[in-house]
């Protein structure tokens, strides 16, 4: 089960699942855009709309299509605005969406999960669950949620053949960093492509999708067996 998997990092990381052989499920509200995700993998990957933020949308959903073995919590928004100026309700989509949803679906798995002495599930957080920066309050705090939600639920799972671990990338390629860089670049002026590879200083370029995808699928693996409750950042060395 991969949530947000019509675009971006959840695409990358369904279609990499579909090739290791999993049968996957994309979940989010965008219907043309998951139904894409599917087509690239004809037979292997299934689209249902699913609204991660809504209690109601995730209990039908995972009620209906029964035990899940991975579950990839990837679904996520994103604004940008100087804390005094952000309103109330950019603050409360971005916490329901990046923490309720993460919140919601792993409750939903969880016990049959640790029933069946087997599971996996991977939180794509961001590097913005280690540290603040300016003007992403409301995303970097419900990203430290989503990252200390795993930890706890990684201590629950202890010895139960179950593992909770997130992926921490810094900008990847996609539409929400299109969108970070066309408001750097109006606020500055500055060059987007020179903007775009400033952005990983040590990489010196954009972070691609199937590089975060690989590293999910690792953490989804019987390889990973030993891995829980860690953070696996991703951002070619800014945060050493």
């Amino acid at each position: 089960m991969v949530t947000g998997g019509g675009k971006g990092i959840g695409q990358a990381v369904a279609l990499r699942l579909a090739a290791d052989g999993l049968r996957v499920t994309v979940l989010g509200r965008d219907e043309a855009a998951l139904t894409d995700t599917a087509a690239a993998a004809p037979g292997r990957i299934t689209a249902v709309v699913c609204d991660v933020a809504d209690e109601a949308s995730v209990m039908a959903v995972f009620g209906a299509l029964g035990r899940v073995d991975v579950l990839v919590n990837n679904a996520g928004v994103a604004s940008s605005a100087p804390t005094g100026r952000t309103s109330l309700a950019d603050w409360e989509a971005t916490m329901r969406v990046n923490a309720t949803g993460v919140f919601l679906c792993t409750r939903a798995v969880i016990d049959p999960m640790r029933a069946a002495g087997w599971g996996r599930i991977v939180t794509v957080a961001s590097v913005a669950s280690h540290h603040g920066a300016p003007y992403i309050s409301a995303y970097a705090a419900s990203k430290h949620a989503a990252l200390g939600f795993m930890r706890s639920v990684a201590a629950e799972l202890r010895r139960s053949g179950v593992t909770a671990n997130c992926v921490c990338p810094g900008y990847v390629r996609s539409d929400m960093t299109d969108r970070t860089i066309d408001n750097i670049v109006g606020r500055t002026g500055r060059d987007a492509g020179v903007t775009a590879s400033g952005l990983n200083a040590s990489l010196g370029r954009l972070i691609e999708p199937d590089e975060v995808a690989a590293a999910v699928a690792y953490l989804a693996s019987d390889a990973a067996a030993a891995v829980n409750g860690q953070s696996l950042v991703i951002d070619g060395g800014d945060s050493v």
